[in-house]
């Protein structure tokens, strides 16, 4: 029986948390080294897992998206299982999806650190890590080495696999290096999300723009439909998209998804706007890179509600989810599913219960 959602937020919250932080004050990328190193590891040992899904799973509300069983609506977001070295230990942390990445199709450092600021007093988080990866080749490797392919469940979760562009590959080579990560890594996803939405690699972000998306999008659902076999359907494409986008470009993204067939739209990724610092936190305003967290949960709301009353593809709603609150009215707003990244971190396991809990409330009469 899993522990009580309360007594699981308190005990990481008021005990893990506080020895983490100030362990790892000077580098808080650290802390997110440490953790994917003991899930990679003892975490994903059979009995770690079994004793994690019996302390901290809640039985969410299971559902179909893009054809897809999810067995629950509150996943994982790309950014923290970088590799997918941690893919077999998420489910025992109550996800009910996982994706990891983002995997570009030639390994890559990033930038340089320090490149992860914690925002404590405005729960928020500013990174420029920049598709830190192995390349899809080594992750996909990963991945076959812990038994993970389309459908099969190893993982006890649906696993998506985010991929983004190559630093040193030109923009106008984009789509080529997005086919290369498609088709290495497609055997082992159940979705594949496209980010052309970080602000942390140069020209990414114009691969939204509606020649551009339009191309990139056609060519990946193409090659996804080539690739499949067994007359199962194609891999799902959704696109990630920035919540730095105006009304009107969001809706040319929507229009340029439903023509070239992407299966969805995942919203949001960081921003790079600081609207909503504390006054203490004001002094990291200056940072470069994305903002995560609480700043971001009214904007990525906006952003969710814009697309869902706009397409009938299926949204998933990620940013600033902090609090099952969040969650739910994101689920209000008309998201399929929820992603959890930052508010993980601040929150640890508890988050994922208490939604799962409050989500599956809604089905008893």
């Amino acid at each position: 029986m899993a522990l009580p959602t309360p007594l699981l937020g308190f005990g990481y919250q008021q005990v893990v948390r506080p020895v983490l932080f100030r362990a790892f004050e000077g580098d808080p990328e650290l802390i997110h080294e440490r953790m994917i190193d003991v899930l990679a590891g003892v975490g994903s040992s059979g009995p770690a897992r079994f004793l994690a899904k019996l302390l901290a799973e809640t039985a969410g509300r299971p559902t179909r998206v893009a054809g897809v069983a999810f067995p629950s609506r509150v996943g994982l977001a790309a950014g923290l299982d970088k590799d997918a070295s941690a893919v077999l230990a998420w489910r025992g942390l109550g996800f009910g999806f996982a994706e990891v990445g983002t995997i570009t199709g030639h390994g890559q450092p990033g930038n340089d650190r320090p490149r992860v600021f914690r925002l404590t007093d405005s729960r928020a988080i500013i990174n420029r890590m920049g598709f830190n990866n192995p390349g899809a080749a080594v992750v996909a490797a990963t991945l076959a080495a812990r038994g993970v392919y389309r459908g099969n469940g190893a993982a006890g979760l649906p696993v998506g696999i985010s991929i983004g562009k190559t630093k040193v590959i030109p923009v106008e080579q984009a789509v080529d290096d997005y086919l290369e990560s498609l088709r290495l890594l497609a055997p082992h996803a159940d979705y594949l999300a496209v980010n052309v939405s970080s602000p942390n690699t140069p020209g990414l972000r114009s691969l939204q723009d509606g020649g551009a998306l339009s191309q990139l999008v056609t060519a990946l659902t193409g090659e996804a439909a080539t690739l499949a076999v067994d007359g199962r359907p194609p891999l799902p494409i959704f696109v990630k998209v920035a919540p730095d986008l105006t009304d009107e470009q969001l809706d040319e993204v929507v229009a340029v998804c439903e023509g070239a067939g992407a299966a969805g739209l995942i919203a949001t990724n960081t921003t790079v706007g600081r609207d909503g610092l504390s006054a203490a936190d004001q002094s990291r305003a200056v940072e470069a890179g994305g903002l995560s967290g609480a700043p971001l949960t009214a904007r990525a709301l906006q952003v969710v509600t814009r697309l869902t009353s706009s397409t009938t593809l299926p949204v998933i709603g990620c940013g600033g989810i902090m609090t099952a609150a969040d969650a739910a009215a994101m689920f209000d707003a008309g998201a399929a599913l929820v992603q959890l990244y930052t508010g993980f971190l601040y929150a640890g396991p508890a988050l994922a219960a208490s939604i799962n809990s409050a989500d599956l409330a809604k089905l008893r009469p």
